[in-house]
């Protein structure tokens, strides 16, 4: 009894674990067969778009008019009758220089005049008499002419002493500097009771801000492309451009929309490009002449290959992208792009097709070259999130 119980009890243990045996072997085959499956990837077929790219140059904000305001006289100020910062209108009186010197010298230049025209009256009443005694053959024509040049004398000095008199009172109104065209006070460096003289120191800069100009540069390539290669003139390609923006120093773009006006018509040698001029409307008199910026230029592309920039990856300075296969098998393919992208999104120049599949997603983490996936297409995941 005791054998036929435990040939029994050892029958069932083997069946057991025979059974667990099985089991465990069916689990590491599913197991396998897991990790075998070709993963899903989103994919993208290429199709052309359209994208709106933007170039940022540095650039030097200035006014539409910067003119240093210097003194036609010397003297000491007497009068500083602005502030700095402060808008002036043309002509409005900005310093007043020391007149009693150049009042003194109007009122010299006066007495020059009441003298010289009294000469000129007695030389006349002169030539008068000497005139009817001629007339009546009682004195030569040499003794007439004498009387003439001396008239003609006694004039040429009046004139002299009239012009005297216009230098003077010029001089006089120099005294008063006044502004030379709407704008804005820049620095004051001289007070009242200081020397200004016009081979010193500025008085100030007025600024007219109303426009401001944002220049900046563009290389050689930049201006040939503007003309695509000389195909256009300069100024059509100018009167073509779009609007441009301009980025503060604060990192926030100006509210007012500019446009390019003018590129210089000369290359500097040293550094490969032409100076271009931007002009803003300036109505809040946010801008200030000296600040600096940016200026974007944006640039329109239609009929373009475009890529995310999440499906590229770089090998040695290269960029490559996985495509797709008719067979789901991934290839790694080099792409050549724009220098300019929005940091989002490339556009490609060499390398890709219309219809040519390839991977958005897990690029440098699941996606190799080689591999099998399962395809899953990368718009209606996009809209099966949302």
């Amino acid at each position: 009894m005791n054998t036929r119980f435990n040939l029994s009890s050892l029958a069932a243990v083997m069946a057991a674990s025979a059974v667990t045996i099985l089991s465990a072997c069916g689990s590491k085959g599913d197991a396998s067969a897991a990790a075998g499956a070709a993963p899903a990837l989103a994919v993208e077929t290429i199709t052309p778009g359209s994208i709106e790219l933007e170039t940022v140059f540095p650039s030097t904000i200035k006014g539409k008019t910067d003119i240093e305001v210097r003194p036609m006289v010397s003297g000491n100020i007497t009068a500083v009758h602005v502030d700095e910062g402060q808008r002036v209108h043309k002509g409005q009186a900005l310093f007043t220089i020391d007149q009693v010197p150049y009042q003194a010298a109007v009122d010299q230049a006066q007495a020059s005049v009441n003298v010289a025209s009294t000469a000129v009256q007695t030389a006349q009443i002169s030539y008068d008499s000497n005139k009817a005694l001629f007339d009546k053959n009682i004195i030569s024509a040499h003794a007439l002419q004498i009387s003439a040049n001396q008239l003609a004398q006694a004039k040429a000095q009046l004139a002299q002493a009239q012009a005297g008199l216009v230098n003077a009172q010029k001089n006089l109104s120099y005294t008063q500097v006044i502004a030379p065209s709407d704008g804005i006070v820049g620095t004051i460096p001289l007070r009242v009771g200081a020397l200004a003289s016009p081979s010193g120191l500025a008085l100030t800069t007025v600024s007219d801000n109303s426009q401001v100009y944002a220049y900046f540069s563009l290389n050689e390539k930049q201006i040939l492309d503007l003309t695509d290669g000389g195909a256009s003139t300069l100024e059509a390609a100018i009167a073509a451009m779009p609007e441009v923006k301009l980025r503060l120093a604060n990192g926030t773009v100006f509210p007012n929309p500019g446009k390019v006006a003018t590129v210089s018509g000369v290359i500097d040698a040293s550094t490969g490009s032409a100076t271009v001029r931007a002009l803003f409307s300036n109505n809040n008199n946010m801008l200030r002449s000296g600040s600096t910026g940016s200026v974007i230029m944006p640039m329109n592309q239609t009929d373009v290959i475009i890529v995310p920039q999440k499906a590229t990856f770089e090998v040695q300075d290269r960029k490559f992208v996985y495509t797709v296969d008719a067979d789901n098998v991934l290839h790694s393919t080099p792409i050549e792009v724009l220098g300019i992208q929005d940091g989002r999104n490339y556009v490609v120049t060499s390398g890709l097709n219309q219809g040519d599949r390839i991977v958005v997603e897990g690029v440098g983490v699941k996606a190799r070259d080689g591999i099998t996936i399962t395809p899953v297409d990368a718009a209606a995941q996009q809209q099966n999130k949302q």
